[in-house]
Formats: structure tokens, sequence, C-alpha cells
């Protein structure tokens, strides 16, 4: 998936979050607003109540993208389910999507009221949203094939350019002008020594390279610099991404419980929905 298709993707999800969650806000804000004891006399409570059809219909919309988002997931990544028609990266974003979009519905299937072994659920939906939201930061941080599969140190590192040689065989540099560029690459230089971009681009302008050789050019140093900079965090990200483990599944599991228990009982008195 190329990059611009890609950011359509995140966009068109990260849209339809925040469209349908004004939606939501917007048609219910006159219940969800009115004090806890006076909503019984609402003209709308019988639809926006947990139990009733609206309320209920947002609970199990919500809890089936939740689970539909975790079980495509494990299934994908544990068992390499649909392997050869999605990768790994772009479920992830949308198993991402569908556990942010689930969680909300939930909110307002709740009608932000929270108490006994519900507000336990919720709180450890939240715990899982927010950890979720961090496991993607740490894990788009670690190098990782085009199906996924986490990149070694090694591997890492065979994917670097000689910029050296490339800037002597190709343009006839000089040396102390591509020392330049090294320096942008090299993440152990202080800042006084690191050249902007703009000087970079400079220095390829007065040495008379084209245009579209200048692109490359600057083009392949940034990928460079952005290598640097993971080989530099690897093995602290892949710590980190083991550790968020520890905190992410639990939370998921007492959530999953719950919500399990809440459907039975749910059921058991009655609060079938459309069923």
């Amino acid at each position: 998936m190329k990059k611009s298709v890609h950011r359509i993707y995140i966009g068109t999800m990260v849209s339809i979050v925040i469209l349908i969650t004004i939606y939501l806000a917007f048609t219910g804000y006159s219940y969800y607003s009115t004090p806890l004891e006076e909503r019984f006399y609402h003209p709308s409570h019988n639809w926006f109540k947990p139990s009733g059809l609206f309320g209920q219909g947002l609970g199990v919309v919500g809890t089936f993208l939740i689970l539909f988002g975790v079980s495509i997931y494990i299934a994908r990544k544990r068992y390499n389910v649909l392997a050869k028609y999605i990768r790994l990266k772009y479920l992830l974003e949308f198993h991402i999507f569908l556990c942010t979009l689930g969680p909300i519905l939930v909110l307002f299937h709740t009608a932000f009221k929270f108490g006994g072994i519900v507000s336990v659920a919720f709180w450890s939906m939240v715990a899982v949203v927010a950890s979720g939201v961090i496991g993607r930061f740490i894990y788009i941080q670690i190098p990782r094939t085009i199906e996924g599969r986490e990149l070694s140190l090694n591997e890492v590192k065979n994917l670097k350019t000689d910029v050296t040689e490339v800037l002597t065989k190709k343009y006839n540099l000089e040396p102390q002008v591509i020392q330049l560029f090294v320096n942008f690459t090299n993440e152990t230089e202080t800042a006084q020594k690191k050249p902007s971009i703009g000087k970079l681009d400079k220095t390829l302008k007065q040495h008379q390279i084209e245009p579209a050789e200048r692109k490359s050019i600057l083009a392949m140093v940034k990928n460079e610099r952005s290598l640097s900079r993971k080989i530099g965090r690897l093995e602290l990200m892949k710590r980190l991404f083991k550790y968020w483990h520890v905190a992410h599944m639990p939370f998921a599991l007492i959530m999953l419980i719950i919500v399990i228990i809440h459907i039975v009982v749910a059921f058991t008195f009655g609060y079938k929905w459309i069923f």
C-alpha cells in the first residue's frame, strides 16, 4: 500500500470515529446532560437508556466491533489466517479502528452511568484503549518487513546505504562535502555539527546537481537518518513492547470476562434487544 493510500486509509478511519462520536453526542446531548435522577422523565428515556432500543443497540454493536477486531487480529497474527490477502500492519490499523470505535459506542450505551461491576469493565476498557495507543506508538518504532515481521538488528543495519560510496562514485562530490551528508545521518553528532536539509540542498545546487537528483539524494539521507535512529532505539523498543503486553492483555481479559457476564445477566433478565 503506497504511503498516500495508507494516509487516506488511516484518515478515513479517524474521520469515521470522530464523525460518529460527534453524531452520538449531538443527538443524545439533551438526554446525557440530564441528571441521572431526572432521566426517567425525559421524553427520549426509553430510546437512549442502556436497555432502550437505541442504547442497547449501541452496546451490542460496540461489543461486536471489539470482539471482531480482537478476533481477526489474533487469527491473522498467531494463525496466519488471511495472510495472503492482508498484511499484518494494515490489519493492526483496522484492529485499532474497531477497538476505538467499539468502546465509544459502549460508552454511549452506558449513558455515562457507571456503577458496580460495569464500572470495572468500563475502566478496564479505557485502560485497554489507552495502552493500545501506546502500543501502536511502540510498534511503529520497530522496523518490520512488508509482511509485518520484526527485523533483527543485523537486518536493519543491512538496510542502510553507504552514503559515502554513492556520493563519491555517482556524483563525484568532494570528501568535505560528503562529510556534511554523513554528519546529517549520524545520530551521534551534535546539533551544531549536523547540517539542515536546506543547507544540504543548497550545497547540491552549488555543485550543479539536477533537481530530480537532489530530491533523490535528500530522500536517501533522510531515510538513512531514520534508520540510524531506529537502530539506536531498536532493542529498547523491543523490550518495551514485551512489557506492554503485560499491561495490555490482563486488562483486555478482565474486560472480556465482565462483558460476557454482563451479556449473560442482560439476557437472563430479558434484555434481548431485537432478538
